[in-house]
């Protein structure tokens, strides 16, 4: 699968949870903090309504997660371990 880009922040739990599914799962994805760089933080809003929801998760093929559940996540990755 293409390049996967995590927007999220470093206090976000769910955004800890979705990077330490991605590593258990030797899967590759770009890590965008958005409280240090500032300009993704309209993009994240754009995607999601005018909402700040993080993690939000773009796949390589245009597809977005907000806030996925570990199930979520593999389900799109098509993986069987969650």
């Amino acid at each position: 699968m293409s390049e996967i880009v995590m927007y999220g922040t470093t206090w976000c739990s769910d955004c800890t949870r979705a990077k330490r599914f991605f590593e258990r799962n030797e899967v590759d994805y770009k890590w965008v903090n958005i409280d240090q760089e500032t300009e993704f933080v309209d993009y994240v809003l754009g995607v999601n309504d005018g909402l700040r929801i993080v993690p939000t998760i773009v796949f390589g093929d245009g597809s977005i997660l907000a806030e996925p559940s570990d199930g979520d996540l593999a389900l799109k990755l098509d993986l069987d371990d969650i």
